[in-house]
């Protein structure tokens, strides 16, 4: 995806198998089998992305890490891939600047630090919501251990974000609370083109036409349904597109306005 001379690379760090009941108890188990294969699982990616803009290299989420995690209900997340594909689109970890973690979830994470608490991409300052630090690192949300140590030893590198903050030419953190208290959406923009990283924001375009659908790690139900509802209305815009951290197939679509506004690719 170019958005003027932004370019933004989609990578996947593995796979979330995740299950009908992921988007609540209400939902039966043989919805919508376009997204939900004959087993009821729906086979999506874990995304990051690159963004080259000017002499930055900016990476939106770090992944699940060379880790699993099996979660209730079937679902698994299985990480790992994150550094082949960023060797594949050629970026190696010591060419980015910035890694924006939209949230501190597990699966958004887990190639920040190594087991000994030393960064992965070590020239690279971390960008973050300040309220998911006092949710993740100082309150009970579950964090890795290294994860966590990791962040409070390296002190010099931390952005946290509590308002619509710059981070390199074209790109902006954008606060969007709800799945977590402190997540963030990017935002790339030149000229009147933009694009918005959502994160977790919006886990999967079906939830434009199941508005009742959310997600099971939603920390505030309410607050992540008024942000998902004023991204798909920043979404309607002609020249702003978008793409969620478990999209299928992390691709770039846009919602289509009408009688009945649908997601469009």
């Amino acid at each position: 995806m170019r958005i003027g001379d932004v370019v933004i690379q989609p990578v996947s760090d593995g796979t979330f198998l995740a299950r009908p009941g992921y988007f609540g108890a209400h939902v039966p188990p043989a919805a919508h089998p376009e997204l939900f294969d004959r087993h009821g699982a729906a086979w999506l990616p874990i995304g990051c992305f690159v963004i080259h803009a000017a002499d930055r290299v900016v990476l939106v989420d770090a992944g699940m890490g060379p880790d699993l995690l099996d979660m209730s209900g079937g679902m698994q997340l299985v990480g790992g891939q994150l550094l082949t594909g960023l060797r594949a689109a050629g970026v190696a970890p010591g060419d980015v600047t910035d890694v924006v973690c939209t949230h501190f979830h597990v699966d958004h994470v887990g190639w920040l630090f190594d087991l000994e608490r030393r960064p992965v991409f070590e020239r690279a300052a971390l960008w973050f919501g300040a309220a998911d630090w006092d949710h993740f690192v100082d309150g009970r949300g579950d964090m890795r251990a290294h994860i966590r140590e990791g962040l409070l030893a390296h002190s010099d590198r931390l952005r946290p974000v509590r308002e619509t903050s710059p981070v390199a030419p074209g790109v902006t953190a954008l606060p969007a609370p709800g799945h977590t208290p402190g997540h963030l959406c990017v935002v790339v923009s030149s000229g009147a083109e933009r694009a918005l990283l959502l994160g977790d924001a919006i886990t999967c375009p079906i939830q434009l036409d199941e508005a009742s659908w959310h997600s099971i790690g939603d920390v505030d139900p309410a607050l992540a349904e008024r942000t998902r509802q004023r991204l798909w209305r920043e979404l309607e815009g002609e020249q702003t597109v978008g793409a969620g951290a478990h999209f299928p197939e992390l691709a770039f679509g846009r919602v289509l306005r009408g009688e009945a506004r649908r997601w469009l690719t």
